[in-house]
């Protein structure tokens, strides 16, 4: 999937949660949202870019987020 979509989707997720006052809480609905309703080559896609791109382009709380529940979004072998 084009990575320029992929991080528009984030950063429409990450727009919402980041409304909540619980950060912590926000960071799980993100990666929920990302684990549920993403394909787990689209979570490994967005993975890699925050790797090489630091997620330049991501709210940084999606960055956060993919950061802190790194183990959960990516795919299970």
């Amino acid at each position: 999937m084009d990575i320029k979509n992929l991080i528009h989707m984030a950063n429409q997720i990450g727009g919402f949660f980041e409304a909540m006052p619980d950060r912590e809480e926000a960071l799980l609905g993100i990666s929920g949202h990302l684990q549920h309703f993403w394909e787990p080559r689209m979570r490994k896609q967005l993975l890699e870019y925050v790797d090489a791109e630091d997620g330049k382009e991501l709210k940084p709380i999606v960055v956060s987020a993919m950061r802190a529940h790194r183990n959960r979004l990516l795919p299970q072998h």
